[in-house]
């Protein structure tokens, strides 16, 4: 059964840091592009950071630009998203998401989230002292 699966989230404190991983299983991982979104309550789902399949192109959020790193291991099947300097306002579920579609993310533009067909389950991520 294709899925996807995140972990590492949990309750940090401001300044703080977390490693998100995206494991995924029963597809070709590698050939697909992989996104990392968020929902924090009450707002609606943004694109966080996306890496196409060879690792050559990423992308960030302005607002995690410098403090977030995406990576991934094609031959493991599984992403990654190390968040440094985490704020009150990281705060959201995060989610992975896989795209067949290589303009799904583009270095200079928005992450295009119609894009992303296949989602993991998600996971909490709480910034709080």
């Amino acid at each position: 059964q294709a899925q996807l699966a995140e972990s590492g989230g949990g309750l940090v404190q401001p300044g703080g840091s977390l490693r998100l991983s995206c494991a995924a299983s029963g597809f070709s991982f590698g050939y697909l592009t992989l996104g990392w979104f968020r929902q924090a309550p009450g707002k609606e789902r943004e694109g966080v950071s996306c890496i196409r399949t060879g690792g050559g192109t990423t992308n960030y959020a302005d607002s995690v630009k410098g403090r977030f790193t995406i990576s991934r291991d094609n031959a493991k099947n599984t992403g990654n998203l190390q968040m440094n300097s985490l704020k009150p306002e990281d705060t959201a579920v995060y989610y992975c998401a896989v795209s067949a579609d290589p303009t799904a993310c583009i270095a200079t533009l928005p992450m295009k989230e119609e894009a992303y067909r296949r989602w993991g389950q998600g996971t909490q991520v709480t910034v709080s002292s």
